[in-house]
């Protein structure tokens, strides 16, 4: 594992974005400090022992999965390895991927009567890996966006919803658009669709005559609470239910703003992933909706205590954050 590493940037400096959720800060020891904690009242089980909740193949649905994709047995899955509880994270023996996108993908491999067959991998690898179909499809938090739409397809399964996490002691009591952060240090996750809506606000910013915004990316979100407690960074811009879950596992921070993932006027969506055109996504929309029928999806969330972020049924590619324009 790398040393810890921030970087620093102090716009106007703006960057070329491929925009999507994930490719968070990871926490260092996810689960080290409790054996099972509490989050939504919901005991959490971080051991690899997960006995997951299951579901029935459905034969019809799995009759419609592309032959290239059956032909072995498996569903090849992949995973974000620096993502942190409760989406997707390595359980107690730092190996096993645990959290709600691995159950999810469980439950999906189940109706579609394939073996899940989870791989984990860099966030920029993932993309490059479903691109090439070396992953046959990927449930890593990551948001619809209309550039993605162009190279991928996108079954959804969850609503994305993104978080201002502050230490408890900060005089911030609310951020609800750009004049909130003019001048703010902030962290946010690299090659985000918050990190677009960040520079997106302090464009605003700067062209209303405020005070530019200072962006520190850490690595590991460790470092980034680590960060907040010190005051070397005031505010942290990240996906909600991994700032929610911090706060009910170890309390010190609190929450004082969320947002869509896709920006103001549109509801961002969460979704699996697949490369564009090989025919599986409308079988993995189709096992996404059993689920949320028979009620297994439901289960999942409440386990992860999520079930706030459910969807009343799976759509297949979306409308999705905006493109990025022109600076």
């Amino acid at each position: 594992m790398r040393a810890p590493t921030a970087r620093y940037l102090a716009v106007p400096v703006l960057l070329l974005l491929t925009a999507a959720c994930g490719a968070e800060p990871a926490l260092d020891t996810p689960a080290a400090s409790a054996s099972a904690p509490v989050v939504a009242g919901k005991k959490i089980n971080l051991s690899p022992d997960q006995n997951r909740i299951r579901t029935e193949k459905v034969a019809a649905i799995a009759a419609k999965v592309p032959k290239e994709v059956a032909a072995d047995g498996k569903l090849l899955v992949g995973f974000s390895a620096s993502g942190s509880p409760p989406l997707v994270s390595p359980a107690t023996d730092d190996t096993t991927l645990i959290g709600v996108e691995t159950d999810l993908a469980q439950l999906v491999a189940d109706v579609l009567g394939l073996e899940f067959t989870p791989q984990s991998s860099s966030w920029e690898n993932l993309f490059l890996a479903a691109k090439s179909s070396k992953y046959e499809a990927v449930f890593s938090n990551v948001t619809v966006t209309e550039e993605r739409k162009d190279t991928y397809d996108f079954a959804t399964y969850r609503i994305d919803q993104l978080a201002w996490q502050v230490p408890d002691n900060s005089p911030i009591k609310e951020i609800k658009g750009p004049a909130d952060i003019a001048g703010l240090r902030v962290s946010v996750g690299s090659g985000t669709n918050q990190e677009k809506i960040l520079l997106d606000w302090d464009r605003e910013n700067r062209a209303a005559g405020r005070k530019p915004v200072e962006i520190l990316y850490y690595e590991k979100y460790g470092d980034v609470l680590l960060s907040l407690k010190s005051g070397r960074v005031q505010a942290y811009f990240g996906p909600n239910p991994n700032i929610a879950y911090n706060i009910a596992v170890s309390g010190g921070s609190r929450i004082v703003g969320t947002f869509s993932g896709a920006g103001p006027g549109l509801q961002g969506l969460i979704a699996a992933m697949t490369k564009k055109g090989n025919g599986l996504v409308g079988p993995l929309n189709e096992a996404l909706n059993t689920v949320i029928d028979n009620g297994t999806y439901k289960q999942v969330l409440e386990r992860w205590g999520l079930a706030n972020e459910a969807i009343p049924e799976s759509q297949v590619n979306p409308p999705g954050l905006p493109r990025q324009e022109p600076s």
